[in-house]
């Protein structure tokens, strides 16, 4: 699904963002472009950011 009209970007290629350490949504800006149009992707960009750091696990807390 895309989310940043934009700039074309889906929901897909934030979740590959984040599993590749852009946790924060400057990161995501910085790397894709989200939000630095329009802004009406910033929210379900900080969705998908929550949602996908939920669900990988942090195997530095562990230690």
């Amino acid at each position: 699904m895309y989310v940043c009209l934009c700039h074309a970007i889906t929901d897909t290629q934030i979740k590959q963002a984040v599993d590749q350490g852009d946790t924060t949504l400057y990161a995501l800006k910085t790397r894709l472009g989200v939000g630095d149009q329009c802004g009406k992707c910033i929210r379900m960009a900080n969705q998908i950011i929550q949602a996908r750091l939920d669900v990988t696990p942090n195997f530095y807390e562990v230690a």
